[in-house]
């Protein structure tokens, strides 16, 4: 089956943007900001939070849409859920171990990051009121 979020999600990363960047700019129609501005929000997590030391920029992107969407409301519950959603996916959550910066061992590309931070999201759309 087709994601057309999916589908944005990676035309963004192969634009040129950050996996976070990538999620964000993905819903950009919801989220009533300003383009410029979730570039600006999610720029910082380029290559996972901490230069590839902390959380995915794909997750972190995710979780923020999550948060404006949700206004705030129940998003850590909402953002437990994508987070064991995408570590099921991925293998992991953190960046420098997804991409085996240590072991030499990729878990998982950034591109397939990207994609199942929006499938995470899409899975709690289909389930909570977002």
């Amino acid at each position: 089956m087709e994601n057309s979020r999916v589908n944005a999600s990676l035309e963004y990363k192969h634009s040129g943007y950050n996996c976070c960047q990538s999620v964000v700019l993905t819903y950009a129609d919801k989220l009533n900001i300003e383009k410029e501005d979730l570039l600006n929000i999610a720029s910082g997590f380029g290559m996972g939070m901490g230069c590839m030391e902390g959380t995915c920029g794909a997750l972190c992107g995710a979780v923020i849409v999550a948060g404006i969407l949700q206004k705030g409301e129940r998003t850590t519950l909402v953002s437990k859920k994508i987070l064991q959603s995408f570590k099921d996916k991925c293998g992991d959550t953190v960046c420098k171990t997804l991409k085996g910066v240590e072991t030499g061992k990729t878990l998982c590309s950034c591109d397939e990051c990207v994609k199942n931070a929006v499938l995470a999201l899409e899975e709690q759309f289909s389930t909570e009121k977002v």
